[in-house]
């Protein structure tokens, strides 16, 4: 059998979920591994049979996408020709996370294919949405359309929806608590980040920097650049996490049992969804801008949370019945 799993380059999640599922496919048969977008840090150990330009949202530097530079970034002559190369009917199974390239080829070409993905599961009217502009739930919905959906949500809302894929890395880890918080936003440029953490003097924050080529510290704030090993190291050992709107960041905290702390991209639809179901589930949520942080931020450091999610590992069963049920 031959597989195909086309997989979003965008943001790490994509990537880190792919690291769990790409050896449970290749017990199925031959995986040929295809990635578009620039903006993920974590790789895969697996070669790469197609690397694609896609269409990528480029990360700002205040707390949003950099709309000039992901317009810039997307080239539609070049995604036409990607996608009409595509030899798709050498395969027995597509799997798509969030991939637009194969997608829409499988789509203009007439072949099935199976949306894997945490976007997948707003195709459910269950999950919470934000009321938002038609444009972003268009978006949701047409990115990367698929003829069958998988998906991957914090709690199962609908029939087709699973709780979260976490990484044996995670599952493994030995957690304890030294009293520091790991912080992750993409999005945050270091020199607005850095001031505002400054300002909770009694604890020490480890953040880990998409904008910064070298570590430092600066009082009791220390920066490094984005390193898997470490950041899995920092988030098995912190009080809390303190990190964007995504999903396996967020789910990965919840599973080990850390403090969360969350604030979505501005504009950026799915990040504000997936806030909206945490602060729903009864989780901080900062909205707004950074002039707004530091009160929840404080209140946060001071105040306990508890939460106990138990997301069973699932993964290896899920993958054996999409490969029954949906391979030809």
């Amino acid at each position: 059998m031959k597989i195909l799993y086309a997989i979003q380059g965008t943001g790490n999640g994509h990537i880190s979920r792919a690291r769990e599922i790409v050896p449970l496919l290749q017990k199925h048969g031959e995986v040929d591994l295809l990635i578009s977008g620039t903006q993920a840090d974590v790789k895969l150990s697996q070669d790469i049979a197609y690397q694609l330009h896609g269409f990528s949202f480029i990360f700002g530097k205040k707390g949003g996408v950099n709309h000039y530079e992901t317009w810039k970034s997307m080239n539609l002559t070049r995604f036409i020709k990607d996608m009409r190369k595509l030899p798709l009917k050498d395969y027995n199974l597509i799997l798509n996370d969030f991939e637009p390239v194969t997608a829409w080829a499988c789509k203009l070409k007439g072949i099935e294919s199976v949306g894997l993905s945490h976007q997948a599961s707003f195709q459910s009217p269950r999950v919470p949405k934000i009321k938002s502009v038609n444009w972003a739930q268009l978006v949701m919905k047409y990115y990367a359309p698929a003829t069958h959906y998988v998906g991957f949500h914090f709690k199962p809302y609908d029939d087709f929806i699973h709780t979260p894929v976490i990484r044996s890395e995670i599952r493994n880890l030995q957690t304890s608590n030294l009293g520091h918080y790991t912080v992750y936003l993409p999005a945050i440029d270091d020199q607005i980040l850095v001031p505002i953490l400054k300002q909770v003097p009694e604890v020490k924050w480890q953040i880990f920097s998409k904008h910064s080529k070298k570590s430092f510290t600066d009082q009791n704030v220390s920066v490094c650049p984005v390193n898997n090993e470490k950041f899995n190291i920092s988030l098995a050992s912190c009080e809390g996490l303190f990190t964007g709107g995504g999903f396996e960041g967020p789910s990965e905290a919840l599973f080990l049992g850390k403090k969360l702390l969350v604030v979505p991209m501005k504009f950026q639809y799915e990040q504000q969804c997936n806030a909206y179901a945490l602060e729903e589930m009864g989780l901080p949520v900062i909205w707004g801008n950074t002039k707004n942080w530091l009160p929840v931020i404080r209140a946060w450091v001071s105040n306990p949370q508890q939460h106990e999610f138990h997301f069973r590992d699932e993964t290896a069963e899920l993958i054996e019945k999409v490969v029954n049920q949906f391979a030809r």
